[in-house]
């Protein structure tokens, strides 16, 4: 027996052995320990941003600055895997900015979600009021006006052909998935990420409607500042009644596109997809980069029992118009923020802070009892 026959046996053994082995035998890695227990503390109210161009306190201001500072949110808890830190106020008010990764990449839902998961804290009750920054609608309001949610619409996931592409009748190259044509809801799944049922391709997400009519019934006499170089850019919205009205505050939905989309035509495919997606009963007011991927993040929370989407507000404010005024082109207008930033900041506060006071000033009776609901 040559010596090549008796080594090629020996690996056969072996080969062997190992496949007969039990698998367990194998287990070089530790046991996964358990995580240790804590007494999560409950969260009664939290208010959460999207932006900061510095720091949360004491620079120029972003979304949070005026939360932070005016509600005195000093007490600074660091969360793994979100960039700015928790922070709190001594009356039980949290709030949240996202941080930047230093690129486009990445954003908000994974930082939301790191907080939902932090184990030393209890979100099964707590009142989200989710705030930002958003293109406004000239046909419905102006810049600095602030509208609370009914709806969060995505508008990422879609089919898209170029414009000019497309056919005769169509108005954009924008439908949806499982739709043969715009303005169409989907008939077929496609087979579209393995889904059978159609309702899987839904883009909208209701909130609780009576938690938002309780919050704009209690704001919508809130008097948001007006200024001298917002009424100069609101005299250019000729025949648009509601773009000439000092800020005010309404109802009206949110459209949530990582694609900072400007212009006349994309403005009347966000009324025709609001429209769409809420079967004709919301009506498109924001635009933002933001809503639906923390829609898409709660959506989870609340699957596993993390969250009540029964205690979300969304309330979005106006920085900029969706659309240039008349006489202006899209591209003249598409980054012209100017005066409105700083009034859709003020606003998110003015008009997000009685709602908060409320909640907490009434927690004993808000706990177990969302306000807007028929009494138990």
């Amino acid at each position: 027996m040559g010596r090549g026959f008796r080594t090629s046996a020996v690996l056969a053994a072996i080969a062997t052995s190992a496949l007969l082995a039990p698998i367990g035998s194998f287990a070089a890695e530790p046991p996964v320990p358990a995580l240790p227990a804590v007494t999560p503390i409950p969260v009664k109210v939290i208010v959460v941003a999207n932006f900061e161009p510095g720091e949360d306190k004491g620079d120029a201001p972003g979304e949070f600055q005026f939360w932070a500072e005016r509600e005195k949110l000093d007490e600074v808890i660091p969360i793994k895997g979100a960039l700015h830190p928790l922070r709190r106020n001594a009356d039980g008010l949290y709030g949240m900015c996202w941080g930047s990764p230093d690129t486009m990449l990445g954003g908000v839902a994974e930082q939301l979600m790191s907080l939902l998961l932090d184990p030393r804290f209890d979100f099964s009750k707590t009142y989200w009021l989710f705030t930002g920054i958003s293109g406004v609608d000239p046909e419905l309001a102006s810049v600095g006006s602030a509208a609370w949610s009914r709806w969060v619409v995505q508008g990422d996931t879609l089919r898209e052909f170029d414009d000019r592409e497309v056919a005769k009748d169509w108005p954009y190259g924008l439908f949806a998935i499982g739709a043969d044509a715009p303005n169409k809801l989907p008939a077929n799944t496609e087979s579209f990420a393995g889904f059978t049922d159609t309702g899987k391709l839904a883009m909208s997400v209701k909130l609780n409607q009576s938690l938002a009519q309780w919050a704009y019934d209690r704001t919508k006499d809130v008097v948001i500042p007006d200024s001298p170089a917002l009424q100069r850019a609101r005299a250019a919205w000729k025949g648009y009644p509601n773009a000439q009205k000092p800020p005010f505050v309404l109802m009206g939905e949110t459209l949530g596109s990582v694609r900072y989309w400007h212009g006349p035509g994309r403005t009347q495919w966000a009324r025709d997809w609001v429209k769409l997606w809420t079967g004709g009963k919301g009506r498109f007011a924001m635009t933002n980069m933001e809503s639906q991927s923390l829609a898409g993040a709660m959506a989870i929370a609340a699957k596993q029992g993390l969250v009540d989407p029964a205690r979300v507000l969304v309330l979005r404010t106006g920085s900029n118009p969706s659309m240039p005024p008349p006489g202006r082109s899209a591209v003249e207008s598409v980054a012209d923020e100017g005066a409105g930033q700083i009034a859709a900041f003020e606003a998110n506060y003015r008009v997000g802070v009685p709602v908060v006071h409320e909640l907490l000033s009434h927690w004993d009776v808000y706990k177990d009892q969302v306000p807007g609901a028929d009494p138990k």
